[in-house]
């Protein structure tokens, strides 16, 4: 395994890379012969240039570009896209860059990769590699967060024409019309001796520092060998709507030390009866469930001034 800065080496200087683009994704079908052609320019000798229409291909797909033996592994899409790239390359000798072309793009939002095609496109081509946590729900890495409750019900429930049309709004949409006959849930959360108590419709776990395109602390990375659970919300669904609104206006100004977050390096959450669960966006399944850390699993394409632990 090389190190970081021999990998940023090979990186600059041998510009080896493979693209693999969600084309399934808001953005990703209509850039990617953009984002081809923009990488060809700026040097990259791309080993290998795979578009993705279909979903249940993803994984495969992935797989055979890192096969191809790249530096780095050129990953747009959303934030599906790009947990699957991060499962994949944890703890490899390849670098992950990431184009955000997805609805929220939290990932992005919270490592900074621009959201600007050419932006993102220069950290690859300017950057530093890094490596950042991943978090660790069972035997699946993620990027963001775990959903339980309401979110994961949207995730399963919200249209694609919608999401393709509306764009993040897609989700909160979704949301109005199901929480009408959503009922809450109690929740015990267990981690470092104590247990937490608390009953809400809704209940997050999470690796970044993003949730929805927007911030959930001031102070919540993916390199802080930190988990952060909080739930929005207590059991109305007037307290849910008005802490969503809160966290929206002011996670910026919000820190790991205020309530009702609770910063961990590992849980176990429960839940009155089984509830589901998503993430990153995906279904995973019900709880109750074990939630811990991968430090330092990911290595990542960043900018040069962003901080490495």
């Amino acid at each position: 395994m090389r190190t970081k800065q021999e990998l940023s080496t090979a990186i600059r200087e041998r510009r080896r890379a493979a693209l693999v683009v969600n084309a399934h994704s808001r953005r990703g079908r209509r850039l990617y012969d953009t984002v081809h052609a923009r990488l060809r320019a700026a040097g990259f000798a791309l080993l290998g240039a795979y578009p993705v229409d279909r979903p249940g291909e993803l994984d495969r797909v992935l797989a055979e570009a890192a096969d191809l033996g790249p530096d780095l592994l050129v990953t747009g899409g959303g934030d599906g896209t790009v947990g699957a790239a991060a499962r994949l390359l944890a703890h490899r000798d390849i670098a992950m860059g990431l184009l955000p072309l997805g609805t929220t793009n939290n990932f992005a939002r919270t490592v900074g990769v621009p959201l600007d095609l050419d932006a993102a496109i220069a950290v690859l081509t300017d950057g530093k590699v890094i490596d950042v946590d991943l978090g660790l729900i069972g035997d699946t890495r993620f990027t963001n967060h775990v959903g339980i409750g309401l979110s994961a019900d949207i995730m399963q429930s919200a249209p694609p024409g919608l999401k393709r049309a509306a764009g993040r709004l897609a989700y909160p949409m979704t949301g109005l019309g199901l929480l009408a006959r959503h009922r809450p849930l109690a929740v015990t959360v267990r981690a470092e001796g104590r247990e937490h108590t608390f009953t809400t419709h809704q209940v997050y776990v999470a690796n970044g520092g993003f949730h929805a395109g927007r911030p959930i602390t001031a102070d919540a990375t993916a390199d802080d060998r930190l988990l952060v659970a909080y739930p929005v919300g207590g059991p109305t669904r007037r307290g849910l709507l008005r802490e969503t609104a809160r966290n929206a206006a002011a996670g910026h100004r919000r820190t790991l030390g205020d309530e009702p977050f609770l910063a961990v390096r590992q849980l176990w959450l429960d839940t009155d009866r089984p509830a589901r669960i998503e993430v990153d966006g995906e279904p995973y399944g019900q709880t109750p469930v074990r939630i811990g850390l991968d430090p330092n699993a990911l290595r990542l394409m960043a900018r040069s001034d962003s901080p490495d632990h």
